[in-house]
């Protein structure tokens, strides 16, 4: 297995549309993704799941499957070498269930064979006595249902206070809203390599976002020292939080261990479905107070998010709805309860938006909702409560950096709208190729929505990021552990250095875990930031020696760390974050007002991002940002049947095609250089699925004069109102 840097003497400085190292490798079929991966020797294995969502385990009878001929081993949780349980904030889930089951899908057991169809025809001859129990999959129920687990039902707890929360305002609305279960559905399945070493260690080769903390997680399993678990990222199919926790790291350095051969583990995507985390599904009660002129008094607001059977990230999931529940308004007043429970559903971790999708949703419904209360326009009502520069969110936190929300609405409410075509073809009616639509029928809506979150990571964790560059020869090396999963650091890194040194040949490294120090995890927007202000920091440590005159190789390395943030306290009162970062989004649709079809037809939209480093890569994520927003809010959504996936495939579990994906207009890049930010710049991947939901939603709101206070909206929804 040969794995090499990415060269490129062509890529353009920062401002520029730089073209990307792996771009043409991966169009052209010759880039090594991790399914790829291959070893003399190779055996493949196979985690055999649970078929429960909810059960104990009276006994585990492997005899059968070792009886099949190329079976090299099967493991059960006796067989964990370490600690039988990972996670990325609390060590909570089984590597191998031992006792019970908690979801569909849970590792039960682990084996090894000579082809991937005798692993998984091992993996039904296992004989597995289940008891089943009744499974607790309703959240609400979960805050005082008995524990499901010993770490009890409740992962976090949070109220904000702010202002006089027995204020009132001379109107008010109020209504609940509901977000479904949405899937990352990255287009390569979770797949890696394990081989064992002479040393009694082993070299992992993975695709996932934070190298650093699947090492350490997987060496506690293992009983190893960290130095002896070596991971190298390996080609990345996308990522969009769902590669953030452990999923088959530790399964395939057991068993390389146990076999003392090199294991590879492709999940199928049923298997990857079940075997990584979702989007939280979220119920969320707002009580809107305001002025008659509308301007806002009071946010209340409960919000409770079904983590599912393990906690993942689902405490600081939690914590970003809270803090995020208002929107990007001034807000004198602030009730905010918040849960986070664990239930028998699918886990729930991290998702492109991280909790303020689903806040985003409720607090711009409820914008509507005032307005139409108030007879006033909605992009007027958003402007008469526009956060600024200097106010505060409900937190209690000044917003000290750049926050053009003012200009966002503006720009973005500014484009023209698409005109409607009186004779419309076939495939631009809702149904499309169907030919369903009767065009008397069909309706047209506009919506709009702003959202907002924060960038990196906050309340108290240590965030940082390592980067080292060489240069020798008059060609710099950039090494560093950021996680390529598609948002383009590779060339970010290649930008950089080619500014600061001014030199045109940049080799970014591969990502590994034995050379250099964490760069954190590929997510929360902080990717440009953290590991583009290491790469900024140890390439000027470089120049300085250049410019002193040194000769021969020059090396440095950086530890770039964001300003501290703390932990909210017992009022949801601190300084929690860094930054921010907001959009606008508007969206134009077409409804069949009898089959329920929706066509979205346009999105426009307007984005803070401090400042451009590459236009081509920002419009990219904008683009990318939205399909994933159009999907939650029409289209995208786990079906759970009493904890039970029903939809475990892309032919069950719809995501947007070229056909289904609205023109996309970017009205604005609102460029306002972040105060301590890199070159100014914010992170840009995150802001476009936020609040891109939230507008389709008004729009078909908008078309049809109905309330749906739920996404995704679903056919019935409309058809059956």
């Amino acid at each position: 297995m040969t794995v090499t840097g990415e060269r490129t003497a062509t890529a353009g400085r920062l401002g520029h549309s730089a073209a990307r190292p792996d771009g043409v490798p991966k169009v052209s079929g010759q880039f090594a993704f991790s399914s790829d991966l291959s070893a003399d020797g190779m055996v493949w294995g196979h985690v055999l799941r649970s078929p429960h969502p909810h059960a104990r385990i009276r006994s585990i009878d492997i005899g059968p499957a070792l009886a099949i001929p190329g079976v090299h081993t099967v493991l059960t949780a006796d067989d964990v070498l370490g600690d039988n349980s990972f996670g990325l904030e609390h060590a909570d889930q089984p590597v191998l269930a031992h006792d019970v089951v908690r979801f569909t899908g849970e590792a039960v057991a682990a084996l090894a064979a000579d082809h991937p169809d005798t692993a998984r025809r091992a993996a039904q001859a296992i004989v597995v006595d289940y008891e089943p129990l009744e499974p607790l999959i309703d959240a609400e129920e979960a805050i005082t249902a008995p524990p499901i687990h010993p770490a009890g039902n409740i992962f976090r707890q949070l109220v904000i206070r702010q202002g006089d929360t027995s204020a009132e305002g001379e109107v008010v609305v109020e209504a609940t809203y509901e977000v479904g279960m949405q899937d990352q559905a990255f287009m390569g399945p979770e797949s890696g390599l394990a081989i064992p070493d002479d040393d009694g260690g082993v070299d992992l080769h993975m695709s996932t976002q934070w190298l650093h903390v699947d090492r350490d997680q997987v060496a506690a399993c293992l009983g190893l020292p960290t130095e002896k678990v070596r991971l190298t990222l390996a080609g990345v199919g996308g990522a969009f939080g769902a590669r953030e926790d452990v999923s088959m790291q530790v399964h395939i350095c057991l068993l390389a261990l146990h076999t003392r051969r090199p294991v590879k583990m492709v999940f199928t995507r049923e298997e990857s479905f079940l075997g990584h985390v979702h989007r939280h599904p979220a119920r969320m009660h707002y009580r809107h107070h305001a002025t008659r002129d509308g301007r806002l008094v009071k946010v209340e607001a409960r919000i409770v998010l079904d983590g599912g059977a393990y906690a993942s990230t689902s405490g600081p999931v939690l914590v970003n709805a809270c803090c995020f529940a208002a929107g990007p308004y001034v807000v004198p007043n602030a009730l905010i309860e918040g849960w986070a429970v664990r239930t028998n559903n699918p886990p729930c971790g991290a998702m492109r938006g991280f909790g303020a999708v689903q806040a985003c949703f409720a607090h711009e419904s409820q914008m509507d909702l005032l307005a139409a209360e108030l007879g006033m326009d909605p992009v007027e009502l958003r402007l008469r409560n526009v956060m600024k520069s200097g106010d505060r969110i409900p937190t209690g936190q000044v917003v000290s950096g750049a926050a053009p929300v003012e200009e966002l609405i503006r720009t973005c409410a500014a484009v023209p709208l698409p005109p409607l075509d009186p004779s419309p073809a076939v495939m631009s009616m809702p149904g499309g190729s169907g030919r369903t639509a009767d065009p008397a029928r069909v309706r047209r809506g506009v919506g709009f929505a702003v959202g907002f979150k924060n960038l990196m990571y906050s309340a108290g964790f240590d965030d940082y990021s390592t980067a080292r560059v060489r240069l020798e020869d008059g060609v710099a090396t950039v090494t560093c552990a950021a996680a390529e999963v598609g948002q383009g650091f590779v060339t970010l890194a290649q930008q950089i250095v080619r500014e600061v040194l001014a030199v045109d040949e940049v080799v970014v490294a591969p990502a590994e875990t034995v050379t250099i120090g964490s760069a954190g995890s590929t997510s929360a927007s902080r990717q440009t930031w953290m590991s583009g202000g290491a790469v900024e920091r140890a390439a000027l440590a470089v120049r300085a020696r250049v410019d002193a005159g040194e000769a021969g190789p020059i090396e440095e390395t950086y530890e770039h760390h964001h300003p501290p943030t703390f932990p909210l306290d017992e009022n949801g009162q601190g300084v929690a974050h860094v930054s921010y970062v907001f959009a606008a989004h508007r969206a134009v649709v077409d409804v069949d007002l009898d089959l329920g079809l929706v066509r979205v037809v346009e999105i426009a939209t307007s984005q803070d991002v401090g400042r451009v480093l590459n236009p081509l890569q920002v419009t990219g994520q904008i683009e990318g940002g939205i399909a994933q927003g159009v999907g939650l809010a029409v289209m995208e959504e786990i079906v759970l049947d009493r904890g039970l996936v029903r939809n475990a495939s892309f032919t069950d579990y719809l995501i947007p095609t070229a056909l289904d994906m609205p023109d996309v207009t970017i009205a604005a890049l609102v460029e306002e250089p972040e105060p301590g930010a890199p070159f100014g710049a914010k992170g840009v991947g995150e802001p476009p699925t936020i609040s891109s939901s939230a507008a389709v939603a008004a729009a078909v709101r908008d078309a049809t004069g109905l309330a749906l206070p739920r996404i995704p909206i679903r056919p019935q929804d409309i058809a059956l109102a």
